[in-house]
């Protein structure tokens, strides 16, 4: 392993994953030196120094030089030839306690009366002459807001300078920002140098060198040096989460953390997984060595100790076969209690298919390179017939049918509730921006009290008080509630998978101009995910009035998405910066959202939205269900199969069909059947051609239906059902502009009623009232549609063809 500083190494050392180890051997810190000018100077060199530009101060100078001097004198009583040798010889590098108390004590036998502030003046203009370099556990158990300025001043104010430009002027002034300029300050002072002269290195050493999870200024700093271009194109394009990306484990490690006794087989497991791992992705891989490993081989080494050999007898075939049909979990009781219960595992076809195709792909390769497999060849333990899946397939398809025919009556209140939690999260947040610090507010319903000071450098407060007491943090709530509503919309709208939901970027919004009319078509680009293949989708203008809110949201100033690079968390690898939509900010660093981010806010609306299950327990939706139901709702409404399994980006139509939970083939097959022989005993005169005075009569229908109050709805060939009375009517379908005159004749029938009452003709009350019911809930739809159209959430936002990331126009030629 690279040689790293004596602090580094335990921390290093307790840190798993393939990622950390490759980096930490690729960008090596820089190592520490045991002599350079500085630390060889005499004190009389030492004190000249302080005494001259740019370690000189107009303020405090003379404390700094009381202290320091004393400083150097207490050093000297220590063995060394420089300073730094006696720097670690003294006990400076223990607790502060200890080491002042000491000087203090020192300084009384000498005469003189050392303080605590002096003493830290002059250490501080000590370190910042270079004088001694401390590791990074003295350095960050010892912070000290004069440390940044002193080490500008004195050791690279041009670096320093830098990168000032490179961050962003609302994010210097704060404590972020100040904290971020410490931790460059800090790696002058534990490796010396300019701030062009830290490297990759230097920062996983400062990661590793603390237990604390307080990293954001370390983060932050690494992002204004990779901004200027300072470290190689390989670095990671980021250090969030970098402690606990694993990476892409190698093959041997992925057989190894199972344990398998017998060497060579487990040499034949490394390498069968190793010959795999260029035909499958990383996911699958993983879960084909769990599955093959885990499942078969560790499974027959704990039941038959001293295993050597695939070639199984029949008896412990069948053993390992009636194992590994179910599995022991752990449940929790209502009483609280866990317990071990024993269920059917899903998955066993799976398993055995890859023990099968392990066993078959060994005596197929057996044929090309003898030598190297032709040994391992034998027979395989399981049948083809004992791998169908057929009977699971069925069991799922029922289980998601139930599931989608659950939720697709349920969807439009879903996505109700999501538009209003979105409304009450921003009216919130709209109220306590405008309450005065230390002021008590309500807002629908609720009364909340304003701390009296904050942090923030625009003075707004970033939490607030209810009236138990608790905090709340409306700037999160109502991200996350719009993020909520995006998520639902988006999903619903085109039937995407949760990992191409957090992968649309500004780009993939495309403005395309067909050649022959000219007419602008909204296109989304779907990026290649589980089939690795691309699509584009048509945007309908409700998803186009999405996008443009997601869009205008995550805008900079600059009017730019940003471009943010991204982990994948299947393939286990960095993706490039790209400027996703799925994006938020956290402390001035804007990250990509989380699976799980998704699903707790989607968890969230379904909790307050009430909706329940058949049993009555509280209805679950995944992300997955919205496929489900897209493609159900397409299929339903007459999208033709093929351009569905297009759509959803499947590679067979059969698991498109899967999706669709429509009615069996057997009650299709027997209604198709009915028609026929309904049409084989109806008159054949029914089935002839349409004459002039037919189809006269039928566009006369759509005539007759023009009313005074919009159009009538009913299908043709029908009566009025309701003699006339339109405006009890379920299907008439009112004009906007016919509301003045759909308020006069509510207004009539409310002065008819009062009439009515007054001359008791009680009747004609209770026929009056059920009109006007019928009038109220009229005007009150297209009070609803109004509102809709004129929501607050759509105020700013652009129009498609701004928020499209990029305009595509078909070449004439």
């Amino acid at each position: 392993m690279t040689t790293l500083t004596k602090a580094v190494e335990p921390t290093l050392r307790s840190l798993a994953g393939a990622e950390v180890d490759a980096l930490v051997q690729q960008f090596p810190a820089r190592p520490r030196p045991a002599t350079w000018p500085a630390t060889m100077a005499t004190r009389a060199e030492v004190i000249a120094r302080l005494q001259r530009p740019p370690l000189s101060l107009a303020g405090g100078q003379t404390a700094r030089m009381a202290g320091a001097r004393t400083l150097l004198q207490w050093l000297e009583t220590f063995p060394g030839d420089t300073w730094q040798e006696r720097w670690q010889a003294s006990p400076a590098t223990g607790p502060v306690d200890t080491w002042v108390d000491q000087i203090q004590r020192w300084g009384e036998s000498h005469g003189r009366k050392p303080n605590a502030t002096t003493m830290s003046a002059g250490l501080l203009a000590l370190v910042s002459a270079d004088l001694f370099r401390p590791d990074w556990s003295w350095t960050i158990a010892r912070p000290s807001k004069y440390l940044r300025p002193s080490i500008q001043m004195s050791r690279d104010p041009a670096g320093f300078a830098r990168v000032e430009a490179v961050v962003p002027p609302g994010l210097l002034a704060t404590r972020y920002g100040s904290e971020g300029l410490k931790v460059i300050a800090e790696f002058l002072v534990v490796h010396g140098g300019l701030v062009q002269d830290i490297t990759v290195g230097d920062f996983l050493a400062r990661l590793q060198a603390t237990e604390s999870r307080r990293t954001h200024a370390v983060r932050l700093a690494y992002g204004w040096l990779t901004s200027l271009g300072q470290f190689p194109s390989d670095a990671p394009p980021t250090l969030r989460n970098i402690t606990i990306r694993a990476g892409q484990a190698s093959s041997a490690s992925l057989v190894d953390r199972y344990e398998v006794r017998c060497s060579p087989i487990r040499d034949l497991l490394v390498d069968y997984i190793e010959e795999r791992r260029a035909a499958v992705d990383y996911n699958t891989l993983k879960g084909v060595s769990a599955m093959l490993v885990k499942n078969f081989w560790a499974d027959l080494e704990r039941h038959h100790p001293g295993i050597d050999s695939l070639h199984l007898p029949a008896e412990v075939s069948a053993a390992w076969k009636k194992r590994i049909a179910t599995k022991t979990v752990r449940r929790r009781q209502p009483d609280g209690r866990s317990i071990e219960v024993t269920e059917p595992r899903h998955n066993v076809t799976s398993i055995k298919s890859v023990v099968r195709a392990f066993y078959l792909d060994i005596a197929q390769w057996a044929l090309e390179e003898p030598e190297r497999w032709g040994v391992w060849a034998t027979p395989s333990p399981i049948r083809e017939a004992e791998c169908s899946s057929k009977k699971n397939e069925l069991r799922q398809k029922v289980e998601s049918d139930q599931r989608t025919r659950e939720r697709l009556p349920v969807l439009p209140t879903l996505v109700r509730v999501a538009y209003r939690r979105l409304k009450e999260a921003r009216a919130r947040l709209g109220a306590v921006n405008s309450a005065p610090l230390g002021s008590t507010f309500s807002v629908l319903g609720e009364s909340f009290t304003v701390p009296a000071s904050t942090t923030r450098a625009d003075g707004r407060p970033t939490r607030v008080r209810d009236e138990e007491g608790r905090f709340r943090f409306f700037a999160a709530e109502e991200r996350n509630a719009f993020f909520a509503w995006a998520s639902i919309e988006i999903l619903r709208h085109t039937g995407v998978r949760l990992e191409e939901l957090l992968e649309i970027g500004h780009h993939s919004i495309i403005s395309y101009k067909l050649p022959t009319t000219g007419e602008v078509v909204p296109l989304l680009q779907i990026a290649p995910s589980k089939t690795d293949q691309e699509r584009l989708l048509l945007v309908t203008p409700e998803l186009a009035d999405v996008l443009s809110a997601v869009v205008a949201r995550v805008r900079g100033r600059d009017g730019r998405v940003p471009a943010i690079p991204f982990y994948d968390s299947h393939e286990r690898e960095w993706n490039p910066p790209q400027p996703l939509l799925f994006q938020y900010q956290s402390g001035y660093e804007q990250r990509r959202m989380k699976f799980n981010f998704i699903r707790r806010a989607l968890n969230d609306t379904l909790a307050d939205s009430g909706l329940t299950d058949n049993s009555g327990n509280p209805l679950k939706f995944h992300p997955h269900d919205f496929r489900r139901i897209f493609i159900t709702d397409a299929i339903l409404n007459g999208l033709p199969p093929h351009i569905a399994q297009v759509i959803a980006g499947h590679g067979s139509i059969n698991t498109t069909m899967g999706y669709a939970a429509i009615y069996p083939a057997q009650a299709i097959e027997a209604h198709r059947a009915f028609i026929a022989r309904r049409r084989a005993l109806r008159p054949a005169d029914e089935y002839r051609t349409v004459t002039p005075e037919e189809w006269e009569e039928f566009l006369g229908h759509f005539e007759r239906r023009k009313l005074a109050l919009g159009d009538c709805g009913r299908a043709y060939g029908t009566t009025c059902a309701h003699e006339h009375a339109c405006v009890r009517c379920p299907v008439l379908i009112v004009h906007e502009s016919e509301r003045p005159r759909l308020i006069e004749i509510r207004d009539n029938l409310m002065a008819r009623i009062a009439e009515a009452e007054r001359e008791s003709w009680l009747g004609e009350v209770e026929g009056l009232q059920v009109s006007l019911a019928a009038a109220d809930e009229k005007i009150s739809h297209l009070d609803t549609r109004e509102q809709h159209r004129k929501a607050p959430i759509f105020l700013g936002v652009p129009t498609f063809s701004q928020a499209a990331g990029r305009n595509v126009t078909p070449s004439t030629a």
